[in-house]
C-alpha cells in the first residue's frame, strides 16, 4: 500500500515537473539565430508576458519568473536578445553587449518585437500582452513603450532609467510600472526626473514604486543585493499590475 502511494506521488511529481519545463524556440533576426524559451502552456489562448532578461542573457531569474507566470495562467516567453554564439560570459562582455543595444535602441526594439511575434505564435492573445524586464531587460521594457510596440503594459524591474537626452519625448501608449530600488547607484536623480518628464510628456499611465534599503539587483536570490522582503513585494506588485491590464 505504501509502495503504491509512493509510486503515485512520484508520478504526480514527475508530471508537475514536466508541466514546468521551458521549451526552446529558435527564430531569426536576418541571419542571426535566436533561442528563446516558452512555457509549457504554449498553444493555448491565454494572456502573454514577454520576459526580457538581465545583461548576461537568459538566466535563472528569468526562468523562475516564467514558471511562476505560467502558474498564474500566462504564457511566458523569454527573449534572446543577443543571439546564438553571442551570449556574454563575464561582466565585461555583458557591459559591452548591453551597452551596444542601449545605444542602438532601435535594434533593441526590433529584437523585442521579434520575440513578441514568437509569443503570439505561441498562443498569446494579441491584445493581452505585457513586457517585464530585469536590469538590462528593464531598460528593454521601457524601450518597448518608447517604440510603441503592441503591448498593453510594461514593467521595468531595477532597469536603467537613463537614456540619450537628444531623443525626443514621444507619446507613450503602454501602461508603465517602474520598480526602482532606492539605493541603486546606477540611477541618478537626473535619470529619475527625466524619466518622469518623459512619461508625463508622453501622457502615459505610469507609476514608480521605490523599494527601501534595496540595491540594484535586489530581486535576484543569487545576488549579494538580494532583499527577500522587497523582492516579494515587487513580485506582488508585478502580478497586480499584470492582472489589471491583461485580465
Amino acid at each position: 500500500m505504501i509502495r503504491s502511494i509512493l509510486l503515485t506521488a512520484s508520478i504526480i511529481a514527475s508530471g508537475t515537473l514536466l508541466s514546468q519545463n521551458l521549451k526552446t524556440v529558435s527564430y531569426k533576426d536576418g541571419s542571426q539565430k535566436l533561442n528563446g524559451l516558452v512555457t509549457s502552456n504554449a498553444g493555448q489562448k491565454l494572456p502573454g508576458v514577454l520576459i526580457l532578461p538581465a545583461w548576461k542573457g537568459i538566466d535563472e531569474e528569468a526562468k523562475t519568473a516564467a514558471l511562476k507566470l505560467e502558474k498564474q495562467g500566462y504564457i511566458a516567453f523569454i527573449a534572446d536578445i543577443y543571439g546564438e554564439g553571442k551570449i556574454p560570459v563575464n561582466n565585461e562582455e555583458a557591459a559591452k553587449s548591453s551597452g551596444y543595444y542601449k545605444q542602438n535602441y532601435k535594434e533593441y526594439q526590433n529584437r523585442i518585437a521579434l520575440a513578441l511575434e514568437q509569443l503570439k505564435r505561441g498562443g498569446a492573445i494579441a491584445d493581452k500582452i505585457a513586457v517585464i524586464g530585469y536590469c538590462f531587460g528593464g531598460t528593454g521594457a521601457l524601450e518597448s513603450a518608447r517604440g510603441n510596440l503592441p503591448v498593453a503594459g510594461v514593467v521595468s524591474i531595477h532597469g536603467s532609467l537613463g537614456r540619450d537626452q537628444s531623443r525626443k519625448n514621444e507619446k507613450l501608449n503602454a501602461k508603465i510600472l517602474v520598480e526602482n530600488p532606492a539605493d541603486d547607484k546606477s540611477v541618478s536623480p537626473d535619470d529619475y526626473n527625466n524619466l518622469i518628464k518623459e512619461m508625463n510628456d508622453g501622457n502615459a499611465d505610469w507609476q514608480i514604486i521605490t523599494y527601501a534599503h534595496s540595491k540594484h539587483t535586489f530581486t535576484d536570490p543569487k545576488s549579494p543585493d538580494y532583499n527577500e522582503t522587497m523582492a516579494k513585494r515587487a513580485w506582488s506588485h508585478t502580478l497586480l499590475f499584470l492582472k489589471e491590464i491583461l485580465r
